[in-house]
């Protein structure tokens, strides 16, 4: 059985850092599993790891994508899985990193998406409903028969609009509510959680944003705008759709960094309610001494793998 570490949490709890120390120790590759540091040229508002900051640990998963493709779930679980077959020939740990919690556990539980598969007739007719209706209608679709995916789902997202619908109408059950997947997953895994009390995650999420000003985050996203990319999955990521409210012209520059240190905290938060409802973790406090923790860490996976 091929083995499998899984690092999750929070936003800005310290996933990156941990991860690479442990693939030090354990003679481990790192797969990102994060849904947005696919996209190239978006580095800052994704904290992406630096080439400095991997200190020589190979990192897969990142900048495979142009902003202006789409990525779904299905195409990072394969992409996942066979880094995860590749590392593992090579004798060494894959360690996937992130906080997209579908994306992680899709790896896994091998979760079946052939299962639901769509309908190209019923997902041209719903596309061409949004082109000539507008998003907004198309999204408003969602609210009688899908009142969660209406409220989580922005309406410029169309792609996962489409989809909740496509799955509703097919299968006569909400994206949320379709048959369970297999709660075994085909590897030998260990999935280590990072949490830390919430005035402290939430300072760090604030000088983080402060650091991503600083470092040249609305440089970057102008980079994006003046290119002409618009309405597309990339750009919707925290981080970027609230600089382009600014760059629009819909907030003042004081109001966008406001509300995507407010966005950054609810989504933080959103993430650790998804984690705790949906995965067997394991978790660890990092609030104090994280040396201390990673050692707990490290010894816990020596427990459990080696």
């Amino acid at each position: 059985m091929e083995k499998l570490v899984v690092i999750v949490g929070p936003t800005a709890v310290g996933k990156t850092a941990t991860g690479i120390a442990l693939a030090k120790k354990f003679h481990g590759e790192i797969i990102s599993g994060d849904s947005m540091q696919v996209y190239k040229g978006m580095d800052i508002g994704t904290a992406k790891v630096t080439p400095q900051e991997m200190e020589g640990i190979p990192h897969h998963l990142i900048d495979i994508k142009h902003p202006d493709e789409a990525f779904s779930v299905a195409e990072f679980q394969e992409r996942a899985k066979n880094c995860i077959k590749v590392i593992n020939d090579k004798h060494k740990l894959p360690i996937i990193v992130g906080g997209t919690g579908l994306y992680v556990n899709s790896v896994i539980y091998d979760y079946d998406f052939s299962s639901s598969d769509g309908d190209d007739q019923l997902r041209d007719e719903l596309e061409r409903y949004g082109k000539e209706h507008g998003n907004e209608a198309l999204h408003a679709k969602l609210k009688e028969i899908d009142p969660e995916s209406y409220s989580e789902l922005h309406p410029n997202n169309t792609r996962r609009v489409i989809r909740a619908l496509e799955v509703y109408y097919l299968t006569g059950k909400t994206i949320g509510n379709r048959p369970k997947q297999p709660d075994i997953s085909p590897y030998d895994v260990v999935v280590i959680g990072l949490t830390m009390d919430r005035e402290a995650l939430y300072e760090r999420i604030n000088l983080r944003v402060d650091i991503m000003i600083n470092e040249g985050l609305i440089e970057e996203v102008r980079a994006l705008y003046d290119r002409g990319i618009r309405d597309c999955q990339s750009v919707q990521a925290i981080g970027y759709k609230e600089i382009y409210s600014y760059l629009n012209g819909d907030l003042t520059k004081v109001e966008a960094v406001e509300l995507l240190k407010r966005n950054s905290r609810r989504y933080a938060k959103r993430q650790l309610t998804w984690f705790r409802n949906k995965m067997n973790i394991t978790w660890f406090d990092m609030t104090k001494g994280r040396e201390k923790k990673l050692e707990e860490i490290n010894k816990f996976i020596e427990g459990k793998m080696f």
